[in-house]
């Protein structure tokens, strides 16, 4: 059984995905153990309480420096044990220490097709603004692997969205989230838990 924890900073729309998989049996052998958030105020809290998943606040506000800071949520994540840590719009830092301690067991969801439009300050509406500034045909989803770059790890799954006359980024990040990110991210977990990924040489391998 796969232990997991969500970390999640706004509404979680992406958590409601994977928890409405696990519950729907797209998602096996896993256990959403806990959903940690850096925001008092987001509604994927609330999300975590009505599925019965443990809710747990810890946020930088609490803490006299980010150092103190980072220690708790490492100290918060070990003590929950689990097996896999999936980020699902987590708009904090992660600490270079826990993506050591906790290698090739964070995964990540990135609203488009990397390499393009990610990095340092590519996020939430930010990345659909840019797409269709630069005028992109196809825009889409990322599920890739935590390491300390931002947005470099390896790519566990993709999913193309076509770009449509008239998109508003809204309009955009909706499409990719309904037609790629709630699809991507559940698949994704389901494949770790039933020991369908593997890593070797730095790239994914996905075992049929």
């Amino acid at each position: 059984m796969l232990r997991v924890a969500v970390m999640v900073s706004g509404g979680g729309t992406n958590l409601q995905a994977i928890i409405d998989a696990v519950e729907s049996g797209r998602i096996t052998n896993t256990e959403l153990t806990a959903v940690i958030s850096n925001n008092k105020n987001a509604y994927a809290l609330e999300r975590a309480k009505k599925a019965g998943i443990r809710d747990i606040l810890v946020s930088p506000k609490d803490y006299a420096d980010r150092e103190a800071f980072n220690k708790a949520l490492i100290d918060t994540v070990d003590a929950l044990h689990v097996d896999l840590i999936v980020l699902a719009g987590y708009l904090v830092v992660i600490p270079p220490e826990m993506i050591d301690k906790y290698e090739n067991k964070i995964i990540n969801i990135h609203p488009s097709l990397i390499p393009s439009f990610c990095g340092t300050g590519f996020y939430g509406l930010k990345v659909h603004e840019a797409a269709l500034e630069r005028g992109v045909k196809v825009a889409g989803a990322t599920v890739h692997f935590v390491d300390k770059g931002t947005d470099t790890g390896p790519i566990l799954l993709q999913k193309a969205v076509v770009v449509e006359e008239g998109d508003t980024p809204k309009i955009l990040q909706q499409r990719v989230m309904e037609q790629a990110e709630w699809i991507l991210l559940p698949q994704a977990i389901d494949m770790i838990a039933n020991d369908k990924v593997v890593l070797v040489d730095g790239k994914v391998v996905i075992r049929k």
